[in-house]
């Protein structure tokens, strides 16, 4: 049984609530922070932990945390990124329903260690029940002296706030979500400056995601060496991963980053296999924007390794052979799926959430919904692979914001690994419109890679 940091009280009855959080070890960290820590010893302690970014960056937090500017007389904020609108990923969503004061709390620390007086959480238009649930949570807070002026009689103030965004998938990305915040449409900014110098209303401002924060209560407890003594090499501590498609058990899953894939996917632990005995075809392992790998690509490395649930193994062989932790959205397709049809959803949802402001992703994400959305209803022609190819190509690392690099990635990886299933679609025009392209061979195991001599 893999060892639980975050999700550990989560099966407590009320744990929602303060009483019954505080009566189960709640804001000991936060305690423990405010009267006998420095705010440079709680930077220094998460630089021990090893914590990286849980929101798809995999950055390391402390480092994060380092460059925020700190010039006098001028705020500083932190912004709770809240905006979880990756198809796939639900974590944070977990997280803020069920155990708010956990957030509420890793809030606290990490605005103290900031210097931030004034603290947001933005979150996605779409969870419009839960900022009630952060709200009562924040109140409750408040009530028992962790938030407002001179909190437990320490001298530090802080206030939080909830900004519900407007259901804009690119209110993700960090200085697009500051401008939403500021009251303007949500567009990716140039960058240099970056945040940490010129942020929210030109301050300095640090962005983490829901995960990040949260986990900073368990490194204030049990100390960021004993954080890092969790998981493997770079890969420290636990990672929540949503799981879903073709799987018996989805749901949101704590993980210590030590497990293989396979042990992850077919474990009663965890995922507890395919669906109803299907053979496994594809998994795209951390949100819908990072590249899908065949069956046997998921489970073992280029060189014949078991791929290991952490940041280094999902990404060993880059993307010719790998894939990314990404958000921990990991999503399973069994041999019965199309993965055209797939890489069209995907597609779709990209053209319609690109902001519009740089033309390659713009145009691009148009282009290729419109040129898979042939391929799929069989009129496609085989120069429209190499076409969709080329596009892909012309759009990653042209952009602003990483969202054109994003809607790329899912179709160049689907073409690499999946090419024939695209020819089928062509050669075969009124088949690919009554059934998916199930092919099974994609669960067979690679050859083993030729020894040098």
């Amino acid at each position: 049984m893999g060892r639980k940091l975050l999700l550990d009280k989560a099966h407590i009855e009320g744990i929602r609530y303060y009483d019954v959080y505080r009566k189960n070890g709640g804001y000991a960290a936060a305690e423990k922070v405010l009267k006998g820590m420095s705010p440079e010893q709680v930077v220094e302690e998460v630089k021990k932990s090893g914590l990286r970014g849980r929101g798809g960056a995999g950055f390391p937090t402390g480092l994060k945390w380092s460059f925020l500017a700190k010039p006098e007389g001028v705020p500083r904020y932190l912004v709770c990124n809240a905006d979880e609108s990756e198809p796939g990923t639900f974590k944070d969503r977990y997280l803020m329903e069920f155990i708010p004061h956990l957030l509420i709390e890793g809030l606290l620390i990490s605005s103290f260690a900031l210097g931030s007086n004034r603290t947001y959480i933005y979150i996605r238009g779409e969870y419009a029940w839960i900022p009630d649930i952060l709200e009562q949570a924040i109140a409750e807070a408040k009530q028992n002296g962790w938030l407002g002026k001179n909190i437990q009689g320490t001298g530090f103030d802080l206030e939080i706030y909830v900004q519900r965004g407007a259901g804009a998938y690119i209110c993700g990305e960090e200085t697009a979500l500051i401008e939403s915040l500021e009251g303007k449409r949500g567009n990716p900014r140039i960058k240099p400056p970056f945040p940490a110098v010129k942020g929210l209303w030109q301050s300095p401002t640090v962005v983490n995601n829901v995960e990040t924060l949260a986990a900073v209560v368990p490194i204030i407890n049990i100390g960021g060496e004993e954080y890092a003594t969790y998981g493997i090499g770079k890969s420290t501590g636990t990672k929540l991963i949503s799981a879903c498609g073709n799987i018996n058990k989805p749901g949101v899953y704590e993980i210590e980053m030590n497990i293989s894939v396979e042990e992850f996917l077919y474990s009663d632990e965890y995922c507890g296999g395919i669906a109803n005995g299907k053979r496994l075809k594809a998994c795209i392992p951390g949100g819908s924007s990072v590249p899908i790998l065949p069956a046997n690509l998921l489970l073992k490395t280029a060189k014949g390794e078991a791929r290991m649930m952490t940041y280094e193994s999902l990404n060993d062989g880059g993307f010719a052979s790998g894939s990314m932790m990404g958000s921990g959205g990991f999503i399973v397709l069994d041999e019965d799926q199309c993965v055209v049809r797939h890489t069209l959803t995907l597609a779709r949802f990209y053209h319609h959430e690109s902001c519009g402001q740089c033309s390659p992703c713009r145009e691009g994400t148009g282009w290729m919904k419109r040129v898979l959305l042939n391929i799929e209803n069989g009129k496609g022609k085989m120069s429209d692979i190499d076409l969709l190819w080329d596009i892909q190509r012309k759009i990653e690392g042209n952009t602003i914001c990483p969202l054109g690099d994003a809607a790329a990635w899912p179709v160049a990886a689907a073409i690499r690994h999946f090419r024939d299933e695209f020819e089928w679609h062509v050669l075969n025009p009124e088949e690919c419109v009554k059934r998916n392209y199930g092919l099974a061979h994609y669960a067979d195991p690679l050859p083993a890679p030729a020894t040098a001599v």
